[in-house]
């Protein structure tokens, strides 16, 4: 039993956990072609919208969040998805990169999203389903 014992330790102590990061290639980027200016007060509510999103979604199970920003003035409406075989961390990290995508080649769209293997932002400046 003694030898068995060791052997299983021994066997259990050469095992790695594998770790992979997600898969932040961009599948496609597209961009509403109604913009707004510096100023506008979309610009808060976006802000507020994409903040948490990337925040929000790696917590919630499934990894699918939407919501909407709480100012009157300019709603802005948002919706995030990750792979569900991601960890939390590697769904932000995601999002992260899916967000730098979308603002980089949408910059001041009214409406944007990022599809990347692993996940997926958007936001627009009406109410919309995915």
């Amino acid at each position: 039993m003694l030898i068995i014992t060791g052997s299983l330790i021994g066997l259990f102590g050469t095992c790695k956990v594998v770790q992979s990061a997600p898969n932040t290639n961009a599948i496609s980027i597209l961009c509403n072609s109604g913009t707004y200016t510096r100023g506008d007060p979309f610009t808060i509510s976006l802000a507020y919208v994409l903040d948490e999103l990337i925040k929000v979604t790696p917590s919630q199970q499934g990894y699918n969040y939407q919501n909407i920003s709480p100012y009157p003035n300019a709603f802005a409406y948002g919706h995030a998805t990750c792979n569900q075989n991601l960890t939390v961390t590697d769904c932000k990290t995601c999002l992260d990169a899916a967000e730098v995508n979308m603002l980089s080649a949408c910059n001041n769209s009214i409406g944007a999203r990022a599809v990347l293997n692993d996940c997926s932002i958007r936001y627009e400046q009406y109410p919309f389903e995915d």
